[in-house]
């Protein structure tokens, strides 16, 4: 279920999205390098780790592209409506350059150290 882009779900729905991918991530990544410490530092549980990341992404990225479309577009709208979806839009985009920046050192750090 998507709401709307005027919703006012959207000022927290991006960084809610952004905690709970935080969470799952080293969440997963502590019970990775607790079950098996010697093999978990290979590229295997990097790599899983970064799609995983980029696959969460996809939905902030897609929210803040909906919002932002949908402001624009909103002639007919309360100025409020349109105010609540360019916040939206501008929450979705920090929680999306969140998770890219948090994930990025995934590229090269090793998991388990």
């Amino acid at each position: 279920m998507r709401p709307p882009p005027f919703h006012p779900l959207h000022l927290a729905l991006g960084l809610g999205w952004w905690a709970l991918w935080f969470v799952a991530l080293y969440g997963g990544l502590a019970l990775a390098c607790a079950r098996a410490p010697g093999e978990a530092g290979g590229g295997g549980l990097n790599t899983a780790f970064l799609l995983f990341t980029v696959g969460a992404a996809l939905l902030p990225a897609l929210y803040a592209r909906g919002c932002w479309r949908a402001a624009r577009r909103a002639d007919q709208e309360p100025a409020g409506g349109r105010f609540l979806a360019r916040v939206g839009a501008a929450l979705h985009l920090a929680a999306l350059l969140a998770m890219l920046f948090v994930g990025l050192p995934l590229l090269e750090l090793p998991a388990c150290r």
